[in-house]
């Protein structure tokens, strides 16, 4: 049984930095694109980034560029969303998501992309 589990949320003050962890069983972590979700109150969720099996390459949502970094350490199944320069609008439940395709690209900026999903971790950012 596939499971991924967030971790590391929680409420944070406008400017401030925070890191999500996603850890993953039951599948060849190593060989699948690792994405993030968020999906703010009464929206739709949206993509933020998302990482190369390898961690060689990264694909950012333009609101996120320049503030969030997503990297993976393989060794520990592990996927982590490092957030810098939060801001009220980062708040939303955030979702890890494991990629459908083996040694795919990291390009993959869709749901349709994913077939395994965390249970969210909520980020709350105060002004």
């Amino acid at each position: 049984q596939v499971q991924l589990v967030e971790s590391g949320g929680g409420l944070v003050q406008t400017g401030d930095s925070l890191r999500l962890s996603c850890v993953v069983s039951g599948r060849t972590f190593s060989m699948s694109t690792m994405g993030w979700f968020r999906q703010a109150p009464g929206m739709e969720r949206e993509f933020v980034a998302a990482i190369r099996w390898s961690g060689s390459t990264a694909a950012y949502a333009d609101s996120v560029k320049d503030r969030f970094t997503i990297s993976r350490d393989n060794a520990k199944n592990t996927v982590y969303l490092q957030m810098s320069s939060v801001k009220p609008e980062d708040t939303a439940v955030y979702y890890c998501a494991l990629g459908r395709q083996r040694y795919g690209s990291a390009y993959v900026k869709v749901e349709e992309g994913y077939d395994y999903w965390g249970q969210g971790t909520q980020v709350t950012v105060s002004s």
